[in-house]
């Protein structure tokens, strides 16, 4: 999980409601200037103290990491580690040119945290740092101005990182910051469903989903016709004898079909437009949120798939009807969908919540 820090330090009729907030979302660490502003705070988050442009303080008081500008306060983390034992210590720097992306680096490997503040807007020097800190135990924690360049700066390099330090403007900035760090998906329990009929039901709206991602051979996203249970749908990334490969595509099935979005929503096919995000899936259950690039809606012949687990719950899926269009089974078997008989075991996902909406809820709902 990535790391939320909010810094308080320039806050001042709304900071005791953002701080509230703050701690309601469970962000990892409130960084303020002052040591008065971190008293009273409940051990449940973390307490930075950051007096970047102001003498440090003789006393600490609660904090649990204290920041440090060695250029400015003329003391490194090392220096304040033997004398404090009892606390962690970071460096802050600055980036603005060569020498000072040196510091940043020499900082990722050898701190226990590196605060990071980056004055151009590329994120090359970003990717330099993440690079040279690999394999090093300590945490980057990178200055982010908004929650846009947050979702960013986690992305840099695939690992990007470890946590960002905004500076909240408004209540909601808190929850908004929490909801980025969150992006991350759970694994899903995948179950093997058999195959009880199969029915060609004539000509109808299906969707292939383009993403901007290359989907692995064990990979693809779930559908179904129902909320409560869903197929898992491999990319065209095997072979075809006919037509390239397209390992960026799933032949996903009708447009009224749902699939898994993002915040634990579902999405009807027919709603997702170039940049929505979608959950993807491989047959070990684990999840990652990728980009749609568009979606392409064509008129083609469907069948229907009829699926049960084992404890005798449902699952439909109405897909393409054609050899090339595939579903994927247990150990990643690659199934065609035209070639599915009673009896053939496919991998789905069951939740358990109806939807309003594409948000889970609990209520009473009958779907056939």
């Amino acid at each position: 999980m990535k790391l939320s820090w909010l810094d308080i330090t320039n806050l001042d009729e709304a900071k005791a409601a953002i701080v509230q907030e703050a701690l309601h979302h469970r962000l990892d660490a409130v960084v303020a200037a002052d040591p008065a502003d971190l008293a009273g705070l409940p051990p449940t988050v973390g307490k930075v103290l950051f007096p970047r442009g102001r003498p440090l303080p003789d006393d600490f008081g609660e904090a649990t990491v204290v920041i440090v500008d060695p250029a400015f306060h003329r003391v490194t983390p090392a220096e304040l580690a033997l004398a404090h034992p009892e606390r962690e210590f970071g460096r802050f720097v600055e980036i603005i040119d060569a020498p000072t992306l040196e510091d940043a680096c020499e900082a990722a490997r050898t701190e226990r945290w590196s605060l990071l503040l980056f004055r151009d807007p590329t994120k090359i020097p970003l990717e330099i740092v993440i690079a040279a800190s690999t394999g090093s135990p300590g945490s980057l924690i990178t200055v982010a101005q908004d929650v846009e360049e947050a979702s960013i700066i986690f992305g840099v390099l695939e690992l990007g990182s470890d946590g960002v330090m905004m500076a909240p403007r408004k209540v909601g900035d808190a929850a908004a910051l929490r909801a980025v760090v969150e992006t991350e998906t759970p694994d899903l329990g995948l179950v093997e469903l058999e195959v009880v009929s199969t029915e060609h039901v004539g000509m109808g709206e299906r969707a292939c989903v383009d993403t901007c991602t290359y989907f692995r051979k064990d990979e693809g996203i779930l559908v179904g016709s129902h909320s409560k249970g869903m197929v898992l749908c491999v990319s065209e990334t095997h072979p075809l004898p006919y037509m390239p490969t397209r390992p960026f595509r799933v032949n996903a099935g009708a447009i009224h079909s749902y699939t898994l979005a993002k915040d634990g929503r579902t999405n009807y096919l027919s709603e997702l437009r170039a940049g929505s995000k979608i959950i993807a899936a491989d047959v070990e259950g684990r999840t990652r949120l990728v980009t749609v690039g568009r979606v392409k809606i064509e008129t083609r012949p469907l069948i229907s798939v009829n699926a049960v687990a084992p404890d005798g719950r449902e699952a439909n899926l109405i897909l393409q009807d054609d050899w090339h269009v595939r579903v994927l089974g247990p150990g990643g078997a690659v199934l065609n969908s035209t070639e599915l008989k009673p009896g053939d075991k496919v991998l789905g996902y069951l939740p358990t919540e109806d939807r309003h909406v594409g948000y889970p809820l609990d209520e009473f709902c009958l779907e056939s």
